[in-house]
């Protein structure tokens, strides 16, 4: 029974349903309009443009999983389908996908993980050292994580990676900034 239509009691008489706000001079729809500035309980959280060093790597290391899982179950995906043949049984076909999707999910999304902590690590070290939070930390920071993940492949492999790393974040950063300049958000 909602709340607008009238109540039947035992003598089949129509009443109102009590409203607790109508004696208020507030509009009920006025209660609940929330704040879209956020709210801080201190004065220097409200002055903190960034996150913390452990929030950065919270945040980079669960995107990165996250991302690199549900693109590796897509890329299992399409493998276990490509896979099949034509005598299978749909049983034989759906552990087929299953198997796949999960095993280069968890693959791809442990090494996006990876890759993540290793730069939210890299960013929080250098925005303490140079005491300055700006773009520079974090091109530098993307270059030396693709480095250092490829490090084990041999130099040419972790120039390149860096390289790729460096690019990667110069374009999102600047997507980034692009974003705020010319959509008001």
């Amino acid at each position: 029974m909602s709340f607008n239509q009238p109540k039947e009691d035992e003598n089949n008489e129509n009443r109102r349903l009590y409203n607790p706000y109508k004696d208020l001079e507030i509009q009920a729809q006025k209660l609940y309009q929330l704040p879209t500035q956020p709210e801080f309980l201190f004065h220097e959280e409200s002055v903190r443009q960034s996150r913390s060093w452990g929030e950065n790597l919270t945040y980079y290391t669960g995107c990165g999983y996250l991302a690199g899982a549900s693109t590796g179950a897509a890329k299992g995906l399409v493998d276990a389908i490509r896979t099949s043949e034509h005598g299978d049984t749909m049983k034989l076909r759906v552990n087929r996908v299953l198997n796949s999707s999960g095993l280069t999910g968890r693959q791809w999304g442990n090494r996006a993980g990876v890759i993540g902590l290793m730069y939210a690590g890299l960013e929080s070290g250098l925005v303490k050292l140079r005491d300055t939070d700006d773009v520079i930390n974090s091109v530098v920071a993307g270059l030396a994580t693709g480095a250092l993940f490829k490090a084990a492949s041999g130099p040419r492999a972790a120039a390149i990676a860096g390289a790729a790393g460096g690019l990667l974040v110069g374009c999102t950063v600047g997507m980034k900034h692009a974003l705020k300049r010319y959509i008001p958000v």
